[in-house]
């Protein structure tokens, strides 16, 4: 309730507070949202060791949350030593409760083989798990997977590839809403051109700070595409943000419209 601001004013002090309580009597909801409290920081100064030490208590009691979020940490080498066989077993252990993140986690370890041999089959098995489960990065992935084909395992399906987008998309993932405003900008099968939903897309994503997509969206007000009219006012805002993130394009396009300015100025 705390935490949450749920019928009272948030109070992450308090949260910490009753929290810990409950967590030294072996709650292990109350391990796991403390663990995730030193983890991002929330009422407590950052301190991923201790994250760890919580997630381990609750991992061991079968919280899945906590064995997702500790695979992670051991699959990243995050406050623990990486090891792929640790974070494997904990995915799996998770992925068996159904939680979402740990299937799609597991999914993305034998698509990229990390830690076990590539597996493509299932990789997709599991991105579906996950899927179905709402998780939007697994609608992502399947996405790219059916708009390229994976062979012997997936047919290319333009169709359930833009279906896949736009769930995520609906979902507020920004690497979906971006490859989206992609294809409406050019067109595609199945996808007929169209640079104003593409710039509305773009726009979606660049609010979540997606760097491609504030270069595609000052692109597009340089160019006045999908737009009203030309903007280098609103070029130059969203070239900046991605230059920020050092999006090479982003810095080139924002240094040749300085030049360009600078060129006008000089010759009136």
């Amino acid at each position: 309730l705390y935490e949450n601001g749920e019928g009272i004013n948030r109070n992450y002090t308090k949260a910490v507070e009753y929290y810990t309580k409950s967590a030294d009597l072996g709650n292990p909801k109350a391990q796991f949202n403390l663990g995730l409290m030193y983890a991002k920081g929330d009422g407590v100064t950052i301190d991923k060791q201790k994250a760890v030490e919580l997630y381990e208590k609750a991992a061991e009691q079968g919280n899945a949350k906590a064995q997702s979020n500790l695979g992670l940490m051991y699959s990243r080498g995050d406050h623990v030593e990486k090891d792929y066989q640790k974070a494997l077993d904990l995915y799996e252990k998770a992925a068996e409760q159904n939680d979402a993140d740990a299937q799609f986690n597991l999914g993305l370890m034998y698509d990229k083989g990390e830690g076990v041999p590539a597996d493509k089959q299932k990789a997709v098995e599991l991105y579906k798990k996950a899927a179905e489960n709402g998780n939007t990065k697994a609608l992502f992935n399947l996405a790219v997977m059916y708009h390229k084909g994976e062979e012997g395992i997936l047919e290319k399906d333009n169709q359930e590839s833009i279906r896949l987008y736009q769930l995520a998309a609906d979902k507020g993932n920004a690497k979906a809403q971006f490859n989206l405003g992609v294809l409406y900008s050019k067109g595609d099968v199945d996808v007929p051109t169209d640079k104003e939903r593409a710039v509305e897309l773009f726009q979606l994503a660049a609010d979540q700070g997606d760097a491609d997509a504030q270069l595609n969206l000052g692109a597009m007000y340089a160019k006045g595409i999908g737009v009203p009219q030309p903007d280098r006012a609103k070029a130059i805002e969203l070239y900046k943000k991605a230059a920020k993130q050092n999006n090479p394009k982003a810095q080139y396009n924002l240094a040749t419209l300085y030049y360009t300015m600078e060129k006008k100025v000089t010759r009136t």
